[in-house]
């Protein structure tokens, strides 16, 4: 059985939110990723691994969306959604869309360089050939939390 649309992006969200801790804990800016299939299972999950890894394209979202399409076995993500605590950046919004993920979840806001409505709309835009539907601030105020005390202990 399957949860309701809400219940599953909280739940979601919940488990992104932890592996945001993990990446916090390893030295990389704590965000965390999990791509859920249409019953709302988790099939990938990701953390930021910039810093473990030395890899600049390893972001959360990446990672979510790697391990996502190994479990599934395909790189077509459609029907899925990818939970992510932070907007997703230009990068991670356009591997969304090239994964063909239906719906991406966020949690905090990235005023800076975030691309799912903040300072682009890269998920949205009628330009591209794919779109994604878009659910901002699931658990937004822990997510901010978690970067807020990063970047704090860090200065």
């Amino acid at each position: 059985m399957s949860l309701p649309t809400g219940q599953s992006d909280r739940h979601a969200m919940h488990r992104a939110l932890q592996l945001a801790a993990e990446a916090s804990a390893h030295g990389d800016i704590p965000v965390g990723a999990v791509v859920t299939d249409a019953a709302g299972t988790v099939i990938g999950e990701g953390r930021n691994l910039r810093e473990a890894t030395s890899d600049p394209t390893a972001h959360a979202e990446v990672v979510a969306l790697r391990a996502a399409a190994a479990s599934v076995g395909d790189w077509n993500l459609s029907g899925c959604t990818l939970t992510v605590t932070l907007e997703p950046c230009v990068m991670c919004a356009g591997a969304a869309l090239q994964s063909h993920v239906s719906r991406v979840v966020f949690g905090a806001w990235d005023d800076k360089a975030g691309a799912a409505g903040s300072v682009y709309d890269v998920l949205r835009d009628r330009r591209l050939p794919v779109r994604a539907e878009v659910v901002a601030g699931v658990a937004a105020d822990e997510a901010a939390a978690l970067l807020r005390d990063f970047f704090a202990a860090r200065r």
